[in-house]
């Protein structure tokens, strides 16, 4: 549907509390593919939530032509659904059974509608996202983060959508169940809307929206085509504050030679008058003429300095303010070959299969090394982690880990209380540290102000990456294991920097699962494993992983 679109017109949304997030925002979205990007906090997931209904705006309307369909950022990751539930297939297919059996009631030709095609249809889009001969009895349990990712996907497009909006939908997918998903986009035909921190998707958009303090603007081309705009827009910007700093530098520097020779003149007149016997009342016409004017010179050149200041504020607004993490970790040291884990003839089972090889999967993690666990979805990445912190039981095998706290991020980032502020959690995890210690340390993580006494349940998911990394760091003792599942998940791309910026500062050993190369080089892995078909080898550069 070509002319499938979004319009929102003086759209305003504000939380509980009367924190505003939009005020008269208003754009039009056309067909083709629009990336969205902005930091986390902005709110483009609240935007998409507005434009699907589960929000209402407190003013201002969303209109969509067409039938939507909408990914949400967070996904049930547990469960008993079955997959034909999650597709939303179940009652068609029960329907169909039905008819096919002989019964010919009214009710299932009715719930079957156009949709006798169903089963072939979804084989078809599962096929393509790389879901061949997935059970539709199988359950939500059994399902890796990235299988689960691909199923919600798969449910939005059996909807045959006209307008698509989709929030990360590349969090958890491996590399090639990523390529499938940009071939399944590249193909779709109408409106896609994409809220994504993959520079890889997003080189693959027409044009990239950008949500910057409340407006939308739009950046024709790709990503890359958006970078050098924005390359060339804070080029400008500090050429403008550095003129408008000489400018007010000039401005005052001519106003206080001004104010010198005023006070010189004036110093010279009244030695003059004094001199020459002038009579009293044309002296003092004289002084009154010369402080009128002197006053008459201030005021203009105070303009003159007060306009130049305006121009800097309005030449530094148009900089961007790029906030980084900047910590000191000593804390977290672990000697350099320090046993802090070893695992031998690890296994568990998922319902009544073995997950890794009859012998079982063994590790051993070395402070401090900095480890990139790879495997393709449903390989087995994220159980291994649960083993090494101790959140699952091996059903046979022998583990040892160090003395010392082990620190999990899992991908749901459930460690903190969502209902207690990010001060009380922070609270919570580091007791013997005084009010003001537990403040200086958030704001090295960037909250500062009311930030910190917001609940983490309405966070961002950047903004409670950032608040439990905060809370495991800086709690005593330090974790000298830390592990992470996903991390970049939910993220944009300055906020993905800002957390390379913390762990680089972590002086432990971690292990990190991510399919985000160019994030693990800059964390400086230097050491990578990889599980595939239920065994674990080390793996020598990104192409093994």
């Amino acid at each position: 549907m070509s002319d499938a679109f979004i319009i929102c017109t003086n759209l305003s949304f504000a939380w509980p509390d009367d924190t505003a997030v939009f005020e008269d925002l208003s754009f039009t979205v056309g067909g083709g593919r629009t990336g969205l990007v902005a930091p986390n906090g902005a709110g483009k997931s609240t935007l998409f939530k507005l434009m699907a209904g589960e929000l209402r705006p407190r003013g201002g309307n969303v209109s969509v032509r067409g039938t939507l369909g909408y990914l949400p950022q967070s996904l049930p990751l547990t469960g008993d659904l079955s997959v034909a539930e999650i597709l939303g297939i179940d009652r068609v297919i029960e329907a169909i059974d039905a008819v096919e059996a002989g019964d010919v009631a009214e009710e299932h030709f009715t719930t079957i509608g156009d949709d006798w095609d169903i089963e072939e249809r979804t084989r078809g889009h599962l096929d393509r996202l790389g879901l061949t001969d997935l059970d539709f009895g199988r359950r939500l349990h059994t399902l890796s983060g990235g299988q689960i990712v691909s199923l919600g996907l798969t449910a939005q497009l059996l909807k045959r959508p006209d307008v698509l909006l989709l929030d990360e939908p590349t969090n958890n997918l491996d590399l090639d169940a990523r390529r499938r998903l940009y071939t399944v986009l590249e193909e779709w035909n109408g409106c896609l809307l994409v809220i994504s921190h993959d520079r890889a998707l997003l080189g693959r958009m027409d044009r990239i929206a950008e949500l910057e303090r409340g407006e939308l603007r739009f950046y024709g081309g790709n990503f890359e085509a958006y970078e050098e705009a924005l390359r060339a827009e804070k080029e400008t910007a500090e050429k403008n504050v550095r003129n408008a700093e000489q400018e007010l530098k000039r401005e005052k520097r001519e106003m206080q030679q001004a104010r010198e020779r005023a006070e010189r003149r004036a110093g010279n007149a009244a030695r003059n008058l004094k001199s020459a016997g002038l009579p009293k009342i044309f002296a003092g016409n004289m002084k009154r003429g010369a402080q009128e004017s002197a006053g008459r010179s201030r005021q203009t050149h105070a303009a003159r300095v007060g306009e130049s200041q305006a121009r800097l504020d309005e030449a530094g607004r148009a900089l961007r303010d790029e906030q980084r993490i900047v910590l000191n970790l000593p804390g977290t040291n672990v000697p350099a070959g320090r046993t802090v884990f070893h695992g031998e003839n690890l296994q568990v089972r998922l319902g009544e299969r073995p997950l890794f090889a009859p012998e079982g999967v063994g590790l051993t993690i070395r402070g401090p090394e900095r480890i990139a666990l790879t495997g393709s979805n449903g390989a087995g990445k994220s159980t291994l982690l649960r083993l090494i912190h101790g959140e699952m039981t091996p059903e046979s095998g022998e583990l040892r880990r160090a003395d010392g706290p082990v620190a999990y991020l899992s991908q749901r980032l459930d460690l903190l209380d969502l209902d207690r502020t990010v001060a009380e959690n922070m609270a919570a995890f580091a007791p013997a540290l005084t009010d003001a210690e537990r403040m200086n340390l958030l704001a090295r993580f960037l909250f500062r102000g009311t930030r910190v006494h917001l609940p983490v349940g309405v966070l961002s998911g950047g903004e409670r990456l950032r608040a439990t990394l905060a809370c495991v760091l800086c709690t005593e003792p330090a974790p000298q294991l830390l592990l992470l599942d996903e991390p970049t998940n939910n993220l944009d791309l300055v906020s993905v920097g800002q957390l390379e910026s913390a762990l680089s500062a972590y002086q432990g050993a971690f292990v990190v699962v991510s399919h985000d190369e160019r994030f693990l080089t800059e964390i400086g892995v230097n050491r990578r494993l990889r599980l595939a078909d239920g065994r674990l080898t080390e793996a020598g550069g990104p192409d093994g992983g």
